[in-house]
């Protein structure tokens, strides 16, 4: 498909983006009311750069790109596929579009047994060839690997990016029957945003040598529990325990004391479970807690979907 006229500049400029993962955590809901709590340098200008250091379905990212002048962003998740999808969607859209197309004609013709075989083939090849990908060099086999992730994204059981110990994707069929797994357009307009950005596979701390005063910092690290069954941190074989909650809290507070950048953090409201749990009181005492509404979107009982209340933390 070839654009024209304002098509071609919607896509030239990423205007209408959106995630192109779905992720557990993911903030496209709750963009409307992050707004209010932005940094008002931003919308004046005054924001140089813009960095996420979890960046996860990149819902905050691609819309602040859409809407605020900035310019340069750094990027980094410590899940090395994460970073190797944006990387091809990034340098290689066209490609991955080609690849993506193949596997919705295979998707679309097939009866839903034949779709699940498919599903599972490609779920294999995905695994197998982890052991032979290289994160640490971009090539021709990470548009092919993207695409597989793509898929199985769009294809899976709820949507859901999970692996297991050994960071095998093990999430079964999900017997859709029109999914989306190629969206030509949206890749095009992500691509565009993602030009002025740094992608890395990296901790969090790595993006302190890129903060400086006019540096705007949106943490969204993996939600600390709020119950024994709302714990959903399997993106990778790595977890985020209380511990390195506390090592978030002090370095977004080493952020605010040394360099002066407008800091943003989201995570999980303990209050309307337990209102005894001051966790997140103790931890970012002296700085601004907001509360907004979000929908649990992801839950395997449907009478357990609801609202609920998240904290957004700003020094500002």
């Amino acid at each position: 498909m070839i654009e024209t006229g304002n098509e071609a500049v919607a896509v030239e400029l990423g205007m209408g983006a959106k995630p192109f993962l779905k992720w557990a955590g993911g903030k496209s809901q709750l963009l409307p009311q992050f707004e209010a709590h932005y940094p008002p340098q931003l919308a004046a200008g005054q924001i140089a750069t813009y960095i996420e250091p979890f960046l996860g379905g990149g819902a905050t990212f691609l819309s602040i790109a859409q809407h605020y002048p900035f310019h340069q962003a750094y990027l980094t998740d410590i899940n090395p596929e994460l970073i190797l999808a944006y990387s091809v969607v990034q340098r290689d859209p066209l490609e991955l579009i080609a690849q993506l197309e193949q596997h919705q004609q295979a998707y679309d013709v097939s009866s839903e047994e034949a779709r699940a075989r498919y599903f599972y083939m490609v779920r294999e090849q995905y695994n197998t060839q982890r052991a032979t990908i290289r994160f640490d060099h971009y090539s021709s086999t990470w548009v092919i690997r993207a695409a597989r992730m793509i898929f199985l994204n769009k294809s899976c059981f709820n949507g859901l990016f999970r692996v297991n110990g050994k960071d095998e994707f093990n999430v079964p069929f999900g017997r859709y029957k029109n999914p989306t797994i190629c969206d030509p357009e949206n890749l095009k307009r992500v691509s565009a945003l993602l030009q002025k950005a740094e992608l890395q596979v990296a901790p969090f701390t790595t993006c302190e040598k890129w903060v400086t005063p006019d540096t705007f910092v949106y943490f969204d690290p993996p939600y600390r529990p709020i119950s024994p069954t709302s714990s959903f941190t399997s993106y990778s074989s790595n977890r985020f325990d209380d511990n390195d909650q506390k090592a978030l809290a002090a370095f977004f507070a080493r952020l605010d004391k040394h360099y002066g950048a407008k800091l943003m953090l989201s995570n999980s409201d303990p209050a309307p479970i337990n209102p005894k749990d001051d966790f997140f009181e103790c931890l970012y005492r002296g700085f601004h807690i907001h509360r907004v509404w979000a929908n649990r979107m992801i839950n395997s009982q449907a009478d357990k979907r609801g609202k609920i209340t998240e904290l957004l933390i700003t020094n500002y």
